[in-house]
């Protein structure tokens, strides 16, 4: 309990530290709300907007849910080929690095002009896009990090490919995929929030951020602002758990 104390303690401290010296900066220099609102303003619409914030960030961790796992699903199966033919690995990789470069921005109007607006699938399909890279990168590299005794081992069991990828290289990569998947998953949430600026249905996190700065509802904006940062903490932690777990007493 004192070492968890100890850990947990200095960000706390800090972070409470860190909402008195803003509220006496804002008040004291008359910084306008539209530069940057009070963390009281900010409290007091969170218990104003509660509901609302509960609803819509659960449509955003929904669509965030759903693009990870989808996301991580194919870059685990994408790393698999990749692993058991060189012919994927000379198509899939180029592809899915030239992914990674392909910027949010440019994504979401297009998959929201192909499924409608009307429909949640362009959000998650812009999650999915931007989970792949992670999971598909150190999937990879998990699956090269085969000892020569144990390749030569399936070799001389005859093993198929399949067998191998199902019995050692699978395996051995499990270190690998847990961290592209904590990489991923506060990733997630950001393409989730950055996808809804983007018109569809009025119904996350983002949506309700650009509506709130442009009605000029500042301390609302940074009210849902701070629930995109909850929402992405979450996340961050659920992966850094899975991870933790799935890592558990390998050196």
């Amino acid at each position: 309990m004192t070492a968890r104390l100890r850990a947990i303690g200095p960000p706390v401290v800090f972070g409470i530290a860190l909402l008195v010296v803003w509220e006496a900066v804002v008040g004291l220099a008359g910084v306008p709300a539209f530069l940057l609102p009070a963390p009281s303003a900010i409290g007091a619409q969170i218990g104003a907007q509660f509901p609302v914030l509960l609803s819509t960030t659960a449509v955003t961790g929904g669509n965030a849910l759903v693009g990870l796992v989808a996301g991580f699903l194919l870059g685990v199966l994408l790393a698999l080929l990749a692993a058991a033919s060189r012919l994927v690995q000379e198509l899939a990789t180029p592809v899915v690095l030239a992914a990674s470069a392909v910027p949010i921005v440019a994504l979401a109007p297009v998959f929201t002009t192909m499924f409608g607006s009307a429909t949640e699938i362009p959000r998650r399909l812009v999650v999915t896009v931007v989970v792949v890279v992670p999971v598909f990168v150190s999937t990879a590299r998990g699956l090269r990090q085969v000892l020569p005794v144990h390749a030569e081992l399936m070799s001389a069991l005859a093993a198929s490919p399949w067998q191998f990828a199902r019995f050692v290289r699978l395996p051995g990569a499990v270190p690998f995929i847990m961290t592209g998947l904590r990489l991923a998953a506060p990733a997630a949430v950001i393409a989730a929030i950055v996808a809804e600026y983007f018109g569809g249905l009025q119904n996350g996190l983002g949506s309700r951020i650009t509506a709130a700065a442009a009605n000029t509802a500042y301390a609302r904006a940074w009210a849902f602002v701070a629930a995109s940062i909850a929402l992405g903490l979450v996340f961050y932690l659920v992966g850094l758990l899975a991870e933790r777990l799935a890592t558990r007493g390998r050196t």
